[in-house]
């Protein structure tokens, strides 16, 4: 694309990334399906995409991380934590902080859902090899080191 002018650069990737979005909203009954399945909402889903069995994060971390205020992350750690998924206990270095992980069944729950999650729609099993791997190599450029949980 050499010699693009800077505004049909702007043009062409408002364009392409209109598609992409169209392309992830016409496709969310498949992810609702997964989520209606787990008996999940979005917000459960996000944070069981944020929560570890290890070290934990404390609630105020996760409000700034969900940009959300702190009453509404204690009822989003409330739900999980009445179904199982979340627990709550004091930090060990301020009795005042609690910190949130996940239990064994919020983790086998989380892979349940990044199982569901990453089950590609099937106009994606449409396109040739070459146009997979073409656009894998994309989202690769875009997303250049996911995290050890494949986000």
């Amino acid at each position: 694309m050499a010699g693009t002018s800077p505004r049909g650069k702007e043009a062409l990737a408002a364009e392409a990334w209109r598609r992409c979005f169209n392309f992830f909203m016409r496709t969310r009954g498949q992810r609702d399906r997964v989520l209606e399945r787990l008996d999940l909402t979005p917000n459960d889903a996000r944070a069981l995409a944020s929560l570890d069995q290890g070290e934990g994060k404390v609630m105020r971390a996760l409000a700034e991380e969900w940009a959300c205020d702190a009453s509404n992350a204690t009822w989003v750690v409330d739900r999980l934590e009445s179904r199982g998924l979340a627990a709550r206990a004091a930090d060990p270095e301020d009795r005042r902080v609690k910190r949130v992980t996940l239990t064994a069944r919020g983790a086998k729950v989380r892979r349940q859902l990044q199982e569901g999650m990453y089950e590609p729609p099937p106009e994606l099993l449409q396109l040739d090899m070459a146009e997979l791997e073409q656009l894998r190599s994309i989202f690769e450029r875009l997303l250049p080191t996911p995290d050890a949980k494949g986000r």
